[in-house]
């Protein structure tokens, strides 16, 4: 089994909306934050010489926002209703495992530009490839953005989808939508544009909203699609972290493929 890693760091010396901040500890200061505690909790006078190279444990921490890095968009992020679900749409650690390990594909619209592409965009890149999507896939998009990871233009030029996109695919039974770019929405600035160009509320964030009507998960922020031998014939790995009541979850996502 072949595996390749589809997922964005999270690193602190990127350029982000939201400041990633990320505090060391080293092992040096591991063994001393050690002895102060045994000191202050248990009374032991604990020395730092009787450890190794007088070192206990590293640790880190990180400040930073769910949708960082590589990360999974439960239904409960697209908002407080759900048309499906009376008692309201599942957090992150709600969903089912089986929808984060399953056979994927990949569409490539990188020739798009900026803005949303609509489902007669995706049916020709299906036709294309010579790919039927069958029930709970996990369809991905490979719009390019990836090249612009920890830059500014990461968040304005790339392409999203459209509602009647997002509808296409989840006519198939998906239920796990992918992208390489940092929202499966076009860009704030393109959408705003739009919206004042032509005041149809429509254009406000369709991918997102889509999710208020029909249960289904984003994976935003994924990377190295372009290294995939092949559009389909292999299986994404993509488990969101379980964090309690969240409306998103970091993911590690591989793509495994058969030698």
């Amino acid at each position: 089994m072949r595996m390749i890693d589809l997922s964005s760091p999270v690193d602190a010396t990127f350029w982000e909306p939201d400041e990633v901040t990320h505090t060391p500890l080293s092992p040096a200061e591991g063994a001393r934050h050690m002895a102060s505690e045994m000191r202050e909790h248990f009374g032991i006078d604990f020395s730092v010489d009787l450890l190794p190279d007088g070192e206990f444990l590293n640790n880190d921490l990180f400040s930073l926002a769910a949708h960082t890095g590589t990360h999974v968009d439960a239904p409960a992020h697209y908002g407080s209703r759900a048309a499906y679900r009376a008692a309201g749409p599942r957090t992150i650690d709600e969903l089912p495992l089986e929808w984060f390990h399953a056979p994927a594909f990949v569409l490539d619209v990188s020739d798009a530009g900026v803005g949303a592409v609509d489902a007669a965009y995706l049916a020709k890149e299906l036709a294309r490839i010579g790919y039927q999507p069958a029930e709970h896939d996990i369809a991905l998009l490979r719009t390019g953005a990836a090249g612009r990871l920890g830059t500014p233009a990461y968040f304005t030029d790339f392409v999203g989808l459209d509602a009647s996109a997002v509808h296409f695919l989840l006519d198939f039974g998906i239920r796990v939508i992918g992208t390489d770019a940092f929202s499966l929405d076009a860009p704030f600035t393109d959408i705003l544009r739009r919206f004042q160009e032509t005041g149809d509320r429509g254009v406000l964030w369709p991918a997102h909203f889509a999710g208020r009507e029909r249960e289904y998960c984003q994976i935003e922020r994924l990377a190295n699609l372009d290294a995939l031998p092949r559009p389909y014939g292999f299986t994404l790995s993509c488990f969101p972290v379980k964090l309690a009541r969240a409306g998103a979850g970091w993911a590690r996502a591989v793509a495994l493929l058969p030698e």
